[in-house]
């Protein structure tokens, strides 16, 4: 245990996690004058987005997709800083591979470029690219400019007339596969348009319309990567962090949200009391919830939380590997088996995957810092359903199964070459992050789960707010970062402080450098 008896004095607000959305919040707090302290159960910051070194490898541990760079613009801007002055980010072309059956497909940066490769596969299909990208951009705009950063505390927050106007444009009783089809024939194309929302949790079939606003992230906004990883996000926002004050108190287990008089009275740390009229509860909500706070306080009963839908959990494979990997990307879809199958296993009927898609991200194709030279640095992702018992043969058998895969597209043996491997699954996301069933992005973006629909920001403790993937806006890094942000500006709406305006008018360089 590192900590101090007083964390800093005249505590005000204490946040539990240190996460993209608890890094939010105590900055944005901190940067209003409070006395913030960060309480993180690990050595390191950034939860998910943690990193470890092993064998002269540098490895990511959670998100490798930096999407929606307007976000961070926007959210560094507001304390005075720049992307630029933090992390190099560049932008990666192509975005990224995917691997059909038929073979390669590699999905160029930029619209224009594109289109081509569309119309190239489907004649018209680049017109129609362009339709497409066209409503999605309106979704984004609205839905990020208006929705996302909404506490969502009732439905009263989008009756605005505004809201009410642009509502029919978000196409939210259409479905995402219908929407996708009614632009696009091809199967490799459908299925490219669909990948985005893979990880929302429902099939496309039950997806709202509504999240073609990712395809326009993907395509307009682009793919981008930190130089040195995505932890350095962690890292430059640690840094901004401490500029504002926000103190940080690592390998803290919070054992508990304390209430006196009906109040919010701090928390309970190895045993310590740590006395705050604030907390907000970054970490896993149903852990926070159902755990950390007094019982006659929880909004939710297990049976509620049992019947959410949840977003898929993941197999991870960090792989290093003693050789170079000729013709490899920093990304790689392996949709090379039929997809329908595989989602069955994840939402329908939860098994282990019997013939699995699966994800190849390899950094030191960008990046030589997280790999020795002439090795490769590999995460393997392949997307499960949440819940699932510890079946390690299951596990050994889909490693073999991606592999032969990997290795059948390279052209090379790779695993006589590996010289690091560790496996990470749900047993290991609930260890190292008390995730409900596992889960490793959150709560299915269904309707019936959208905005004022889920677990709500605000506890019914009054002082205890939440934060992150299994509230509002939803799973991601962006929603993650902009969710921190709304609840803290809940509580600065509580002490009497100003709140947060919904969009900061900033140039958007990275967004714009297309």
């Amino acid at each position: 245990m590192t900590m101090t008896r007083n964390p800093a004095p005249s505590l005000d607000v204490a946040v539990i996690g240190s996460g993209f959305a608890g890094l939010a919040a105590a900055t944005t707090l901190a940067s209003r004058g409070l006395n913030v302290t960060v309480f993180e159960r690990h050595g390191q910051a950034g939860g998910r987005a943690r990193r470890f070194d092993a064998e002269g490898f540098r490895f990511d541990m959670g998100p490798s997709w930096y999407w929606m760079p307007d976000v961070f613009d926007r959210y560094f801007a507001q304390f005075g800083r720049t992307v630029d002055e933090l992390y190099d980010l560049v932008r990666l072309d192509p975005s990224y591979r995917v691997e059909f059956a038929k073979g390669p497909f590699d999905v160029p940066a930029g619209t224009e470029a594109l289109a081509e490769a569309f119309e190239a596969i489907e004649p018209g299909a680049g017109k129609k690219l362009h339709d497409f990208l066209a409503e999605a951009k309106v979704k984004y705009d609205i839905g990020m400019g208006r929705f996302v950063n909404k506490p969502a505390h009732n439905v009263f927050e989008f009756a605005r007339l505004d809201i009410l106007r642009d509502a029919p444009r978000l196409q939210l009783l259409r479905s995402f596969s219908d929407h996708v089809r009614r632009h696009f024939k091809d199967p490799r194309l459908v299925q490219l348009m669909e990948f985005p929302v893979l990880f929302l949790g429902s099939k496309p079939q039950n997806t709202p319309a509504l999240y073609s606003l990712m395809n326009y992230a993907d395509a307009a906004l682009g793919t981008w990567y930190p130089m040195g990883g995505m932890h350095g996000i962690v890292v430059g926002m640690v840094k901004v962090a401490e500029e504002q004050g926000v103190r940080f108190e690592y390998n803290c287990e919070v054992e508990a949200i304390l209430e006196e008089g009906g109040k919010t009275r701090g928390l309970r740390v190895g045993g310590q009391h740590i006395r705050c009229p604030h907390v907000i509860a970054a970490c896993d909500y149903h852990h926070a919830e159902q755990h950390l706070m007094p019982a006659a306080y929880r909004r939710y009963d297990e049976a509620y939380w049992d019947k959410r839908a949840m977003s898929p959990s993941s197999l991870l494979f960090y792989l290093g590997v003693n050789r170079r990997i000729p013709g490899l990307k920093h990304h790689t879809l392996f949709f090379d088996t039929p997809f329908d199958a595989h989602a069955e296993e994840i939402y329908d009927q939860p098994a282990w995957p019997e013939d699995p898609l699966f994800y190849v991200c390899a950094p030191s194709v960008t990046d030589p810092s997280v790999a020795p030279d002439g090795c490769e640095n590999l995460f393997l992702l392949v997307p499960t359903a949440p819940g699932m018992a510890e079946d390690q043969a299951a596990c050994d058998r889909i490693y073999g199964q991606i592999m032969d895969r990997l290795e059948a597209r390279s052209g090379v043996p790779i695993r006589e070459h590996v010289v690091y491997k560790r496996q990470y699954a749900h047993r290991q996301f609930i260890a190292d992050y008390s995730a409900y069933k596992g889960n490793a992005y959150g709560l299915a973006n269904t309707l019936r789960q959208t905005a004022f629909l889920k677990p709500k920001l605000k506890s019914k403790l009054p002082g205890t707010w939440f934060a992150g993937q299994l509230t509002t806006p939803g799973p991601g890094v962006p929603p993650s970062i902009i969710s921190g942000q709304v609840a803290a500006g809940e509580v600065l709406k509580s002490r009497g402080l100003p709140g947060l305006a919904e969009t900061v008018a900033i140039e958007q360089p990275h967004a714009l450098r297309v």
